[in-house]
């Protein structure tokens, strides 16, 4: 069971999602608020949140300002940007700026109810669809990519761990679907970190997002 706050202006998302996690997690709590002002007031208030769900667009938000005002003050509870922008830079700041995930208003209902569970244990959930987006416009500087040669470094294990990691899969799925026991793939995602020389998963999954795995896999 959690206690989830859900912080959106619109009534009609609002519900939608309170039934999401109803129906995903029976005995949670959820409360709701419309805009960042109540939503700090009764963030304080509860302090013991497992999660706030948060739209980027809501008054008082004015974009990511909303999210570094909220860490600020409340640098203990998660955070997951919901929103309807699908912008992949976008994404990338949310992260940076203290955001554990990204989920878009138009992921299907079984994925949001996924994509919530992901969080809640302990992982990060990047859109994985529109993380592998080129959205780059003229004249503007690409995303950094990862040198190939690091890639070279990554054994065959691990670069079909970072494969599985740029779908947003957990540590819990990429063990289910390789056959292989979590702590070994958290073993595996450690090794993969340390060796693209990046600090998180989500940066080695954005550094990837243009890689063919396929190329790497097939030696």
């Amino acid at each position: 069971m959690f206690k989830i706050l859900v912080a959106d202006d619109h009534p009609l998302f609002r519900e939608a999602i309170c039934s999401v996690i109803s129906d995903g997690f029976p005995g949670s709590t959820v409360l709701e608020s419309a805009d960042l002002d109540s939503t700090v007031v009764m963030a304080q208030q509860h302090d013991d949140l497992d999660l706030i769900l948060l739209d980027l667009n809501m008054p008082g938000m004015n974009g990511l300002s909303g999210l570094i005002s909220l860490r600020n003050e409340l640098p203990d509870i998660p955070t997951v940007i919901v929103s309807a922008e699908e912008d992949k830079h976008i994404v990338l700041q949310a992260i940076t700026y203290g955001a554990v995930g990204f989920i878009t208003k138009s992921l299907p209902r079984p994925q949001m109810r996924e994509a919530i569970g992901q969080i809640l244990d302990g992982n990060v959930y990047l859109p994985a669809d529109i993380i592998r987006t080129q959205r780059t416009a003229p004249n503007k500087r690409e995303d950094a990519q990862i040198d190939p040669t690091l890639l070279q470094a990554l054994t065959r294990k691990q670069l079909q761990v970072l494969e599985h990691m740029a779908k947003g899969e957990s540590n819990k799925q990429i063990a289910y679907n390789l056959d292989i026991a979590e702590t070994t793939v958290k073993a595996h995602v450690s090794a993969i970190l340390r060796k693209l020389g990046v600090h998180n998963r989500v940066q080695a999954i954005l550094s990837t997002s243009d890689i063919d795995f396929s190329d790497y896999l097939r030696r």
